[in-house]
Parts: structure tokens; sequence; C-alpha cells
């Protein structure tokens, strides 16, 4: 560990490292939510089914989570900065290609490279702040980084429903590439490189760390859980919120993106609530395993009760339900007390590979779902048919359930250390 620089330095150092790498992760948001307010004009004009929307929307969290396994072992040898830089070039050329996308196929080529693109602004921030920050501030700042996938979300919402009145989708997604090419070069020239102590761990030996990952029953059980989780609340979240609220609710299109709005800085509360118990209860040496369970189980009665079509109090509900989704994401502190430190990359990226297929079946299934029933008309625009909705709300509701209960009941060995 090696702290940020005392005097006057100090804030510049700080400014240096911590701004572009939570910068990165806004535009990986802003990227993730974008399609809940453009999906139906992108449905529109390029004729997609709610199938073909879901996957669309989806493969972005396909090419990101496929690729965390060795973005663990990349950011493990050559460090965050290096990493996030590089691939944020990608990121920017994905942008570029959606915009100018004439097809289908264009689309979804393109999107899947803003995931690549994109697939080490998390892992690479948390990275840089346990490298760079002590122990004692790695909560907070965790918190802070998530805090800013909310504030991504909440740009993806009545902001972008506004700047729609000015510019079309085409001219947004050229701005966003513009922006990411210009923080790629930022980490190229001004963020700093963290000191090695000592040289990295050849990667036969890093493919060893993996395979006891792999082998670790108590990480399966946990990978599980975050996964099942986030396959209803992030897949939701970033696409089918939205149009639940115009077809179920009967929610206008801004009245959708308004809520929306709101679900986003439940995300951010959510984030910080949940990451300031758990550092309390580190503090005292527990766990923060029943912080866990019990997030993940007030945001799945949450889930059941939108699946049975309550729209009284709909925005509060999904609220709810997206800020008791955050607790799972502590997930990552029950995984890495079981592993060394300096397994913390592959640990973590190992749990998003769970976490981001998991919301690219949700999305791809929940769009399947709808396409089985006939389409409707709700406020104005083409819509999918409520029942629809409760089947597969249902559908994601049981497999959080499952998976929650898979962890539960091997709760013993998920607090056992190796």
């Amino acid at each position: 560990m090696e702290p940020l620089l005392a005097g006057r330095s100090r804030i510049t150092q700080a400014i240096s490292i911590v701004l572009p790498f939570l910068a990165g992760y806004y535009l990986s948001y802003v990227y993730r939510a974008v399609n809940a307010v453009l999906g139906p004009t992108l449905a529109r004009e390029f004729d997609l089914s709610a199938t073909g929307l879901g996957f669309l929307t989806g493969v972005y969290f396909f090419s990101f989570g496929l690729f965390q396994i060795p973005l663990g072992v990349l950011l493990d040898r050559f460090g965050p900065r290096r990493v996030n830089g590089t691939l944020l070039v990608l990121a920017a050329g994905g942008g570029l290609g959606f915009a100018y996308s004439q097809s289908f196929e264009t689309l979804v080529l393109s999107r899947a490279l803003i995931g690549l693109g994109v697939s080490a602004c998390l892992m690479g921030m948390i990275q840089a702040f346990v490298l760079w920050f002590p122990p004692e501030r790695t909560g907070t700042m965790i918190a802070l980084a998530y805090s800013m996938g909310g504030l991504g979300a909440i740009t993806a919402s009545s902001p972008l429903e506004a700047a729609l009145q000015h510019l079309d989708w085409r001219q947004i997604f050229i701005g966003l590439s513009a922006a990411t090419l210009a923080l790629a070069l930022l980490f190229a020239f001004w963020v700093p490189e963290h000191a090695r102590k000592g040289t990295p761990a050849p990667l036969a030996a890093q493919a060893r760390g993996l395979g006891g990952i792999v082998r670790d029953g108590a990480f399966w059980r946990v990978a599980v859980a975050i996964g099942t989780n986030q396959c209803a609340v992030v897949s939701l979240f970033t696409l089918w919120m939205t149009a639940w609220l115009r077809d179920v609710a009967g929610f206008d299109r801004a009245a959708a993106a308004d809520g929306l709005f709101w679900a986003a800085i439940a995300l951010i509360a959510g984030y910080f609530f949940f990451g300031r118990l758990a550092d309390a209860r580190a503090r005292r040496g527990l766990s923060p395993l029943p912080l866990f369970v019990a997030g993940t189980a007030l945001s799945l009665a949450m889930l059941v009760v939108l699946a049975l079509g309550v729209t009284r109090g709909a925005v509060l509900i999904w609220s709810a339900f997206v800020f008791f989704g955050t607790g799972a994401t502590l997930a990552h502190s029950i995984a890495t007390r079981r592993f060394p430190r300096e397994m913390a990359g592959r640990i973590n990226t190992a749990l998003n590979t769970f976490t981001f297929m998991g919301i690219f079946l949700g999305q791809w299934a929940t769009g399947a779902v709808l396409n089985r029933f006939p389409p409707s008309v709700s406020a104005g625009e083409a819509g999918y048919d409520p029942r629809g909705y409760a089947y597969a709300l249902g559908a994601l509701a049981l497999i959080q359930g499952a998976g929650l209960a898979w962890l539960w009941a091997g709760r013993r060995s998920v607090l056992t250390p190796r």
C-alpha cells in the first residue's frame, strides 16, 4: 500500500487518480442504462421485437461479463491505469459505430464493443482505490465509486429524455464517443502509475489462483446469489422498468423517464447505505453476509409485488426494489475475505462474470417472454401486454429466490475461512 503524497501535491494527486476513474464508471453506466429511454426509438426505427431489444441491450453485459476473467489477470499484471485507458479506446469506437449503424447487426456489434471497452471501468477503479488509499477509507471510496454509476443512470433518465427534444440519438452517441476518447487520452497522459512492489506473479501462478477460486464451493454460492439478483435488478432497471411503467402503470414517456430518475437516486442511496453498514460491521469483525441476505430478500419482496401488477405507488416500489438490490454488491466483500489480498482482482472479476451474464440473460429472456403475448398500445405508443410482464417478473423472482436460498443453505461454509 502506498498512501497519497503529503502536502500540497496530495490534492493534485487525489484529483488525478480519483476523478478519471470516477468519470470512466460514470460513462460506462450511461452506456449501460441509455436504452431504458432510447429503447422505444430504436425498436421503432429498426423494427425490433421485444426479444431483439432485450438482446441488443443485453449484449453489452454479455461482452462485459465474458471478458471479466481475463480482465482480472490483466489488472493484476499491468495495473488499472493502462488496462482501463486502452479498453476505453475500444468503447469510443463502439460508440461511434453505434451512432452510424444502419442495421440491427451493426448495432449489436457496436454495443458489444462498448461493453468490452468499459469492462474495466468498475473493477479497475476499485483496484486503483485499493492500491492508492489506506484500508480504512476503502469502503467509503467504493461507495463513492458505485454512486457515480447512479449518477450515470440519472443522466440516462430525465436529462436524456430532455436532450432528445433537441438532439437525435445518433448525435448523443457521437458525443458519448468523443467524451470516452478524451478520457482514454487522460488515462494515457495524466493519470499517474502506481509504483509496483515486486514483480507480478507468472501467468501460470495466476491461472492456479483462478483454479482455486473455481474449486471453492462457497464462492459458487455467493456468485450464483449475486448473479441471480442482478439478473432481476439491473436487467429491469436498465431496460424494462420504463416499459413496465408505460404498459402496466400507464405512464407516458416523460413520466416513465422521471420514474427512472427517482430509481437512480435510490440506487445511489442504497450503495451508501449498505456500504456504511458493511464498514461498521467490518470494524467489529463481523461479516456483511446478513446485510447481503436482508437486502436481496427485501428486493425480492418488491419484485413479487411488481409481478402481481400493483401500480399504486409504482415508482416508490421500483425505487425500493433497486435500493434493496444494491445490497447484493456486498458479495465482493464476502468473497474477497476468503482469499489472499493479491487475488482481489481475479475474485472480483470472477464475481462480475456471474453478475453481467445474469443481466444479459435477464434482459434477453424478459424480452422473449413479452414476445409471447400480442402487442398493446399504451400512452399512445406501441407496447407489450401487461400479462407478459407478470410472467417475466414472476420468473425473475423465482430465479432470484432460488439463488438466495442456495446461499442461505450454505451460509456456514461461506462464513468459514479457507
